[in-house]
């Protein structure tokens, strides 16, 4: 989907299909069949934008293979589908049974991450619509936190500083641009936007900058416009925004909002879980940790690392953190300049919803995601962009 801001630029609205599992190119096209169509029709519309998730295996096939790729973007016309920007955070399995820490590797200091993310960047650079330039690709905030030394973070750095130049060859090649954002996330050596601000610095290259995802961002109880203008300041480019919404419980010591929290634990996800304290943000790494004994002080509000549907709200006594990503969309595009023109909504736990709250089968799944991006599309008009055909 595509809207046009007041000062002409174009804005890009997808959703990502990592919500779909599929590791393999034929996985990639059967979604595009089989969900990514659905949402298009179901919207009435005839084109619209995804954010593709390509596995390592999809991606090798792609980047290796000329044909395939030609082909990939014959079958996102045919379907009226378009590419602009691809999530790379994941690297494979995201469709296991258990994700949780596994989404964390490879990380920035193994190689295996920059040869992923180049191969992604070279894919979306033939994929990219004829008359869009820019693309764009999410990744990994450096590192989970643990086992990060001195050794490791200069290698990630290293590493990064590689892909710029990569990134500067491949539009030398090619003549489309390909920006790489940063995802800060709890737990992550880059947890909040204030963190990412030195790394990027250091790196010193407008193709690398910050995806801002609300979603981590509500966790971590950043104030968006603090988290944006820190980093306009700062110079760091924001290259993406995932519109996304965690689970907020206002009051957890209730033995009712503990109970509900209770039905969000699930095994397969990492749901980091947060509260904002005097003396700073108080962390568990899971929400059935937090839920047990005493891990996180319950006087203050908590916020779980769960992408909630922006169209639904959980029950009372739960809610989401949508108000966040409202606050977020205005700082990003409601000025006289949009600080993004590629957003992506990034519900990818569907399934891993409360049984009750989950999709059953394929027409309720692309129901959601389309009542979503509708959701995403008013918000848009009621900052002053103009839906384009």
């Amino acid at each position: 989907m595509r809207f046009r801001h007041p000062d002409g630029s174009t804005v890009h609205l997808a959703y990502c299909t990592n919500v779909h599992p599929a590791e393999t190119l034929d996985g990639v096209l059967a979604q595009l069949r089989d969900h990514c169509e659905p949402v298009r029709r179901r919207l009435g519309r005839d084109r619209l934008g995804i954010g593709l998730w390509l596995a390592k295996d999809a991606a090798h096939a792609l980047v290796t293979d000329p044909s395939a790729l030609r082909g990939l973007r014959t079958e996102l016309d045919r379907r009226g589908l378009e590419v602009v920007t691809l999530n790379g955070f994941p690297y494979e399995g995201f469709g296991a049974e258990e994700v949780k820490y596994r989404v964390y590797k490879p990380d920035w200091a193994d190689p295996e991450r920059l040869d992923h993310t180049t191969a992604l960047a070279r894919v979306l650079a033939g994929l990219l619509p004829d008359d869009v330039a820019e693309g764009t690709i999410s990744t990994l905030p450096l590192a989970w936190r643990t086992a990060y030394d001195d050794e490791r973070a200069e290698t990630a750095r290293t590493a990064l500083r590689t892909l710029a130049e990569r990134l500067d060859a491949i539009e030398e090649l090619t003549g489309r641009s390909i920006r790489v954002g940063l995802e800060p996330e709890p737990g992550c050596v880059v947890e909040t936007t204030r963190d990412a601000i030195a790394p990027l610095t250091a790196i010193g290259h407008d193709r690398i900058g910050i995806c801002v995802d609300t979603c981590h961002l509500a966790t971590s109880f950043e104030d968006p416009d603090t988290a944006l203008d820190a980093l306009t300041e700062a110079r760091v480019p924001v290259v993406k925004s995932q519109l996304s919404a965690a689970l907020h419980a206002e009051h957890p010591h209730l033995p009712e909002v503990r109970e509900a929290l209770a039905a969000f634990a699930e095994p397969r996800f990492l749901h980091q879980t947060r509260t904002a304290t005097a003396a700073g943000l108080r962390a568990t790494d899971d929400l059935d940790e937090a839920l047990a004994g005493h891990a996180l002080p319950d006087g203050a509000p908590w916020r779980a690392h769960f992408h909630v549907p922006l169209h639904a709200a959980p029950a009372t006594p739960l809610t989401s953190t949508l108000p966040v990503l409202k606050s977020a969309l205005t700082r990003l595009v409601g000025g006289p300049a949009p600080l993004t023109r590629h957003l992506e909504v990034e519900t990818y736990t569907w399934q891993a919803l409360p049984p009750e709250l989950r999709p059953k089968g394929r027409t309720q799944l692309a129901e959601g995601i389309a009542a979503e991006l509708t959701l995403a599309r008013d918000l848009l008009t009621d900052l002053g962009l103009k839906e384009l055909p």
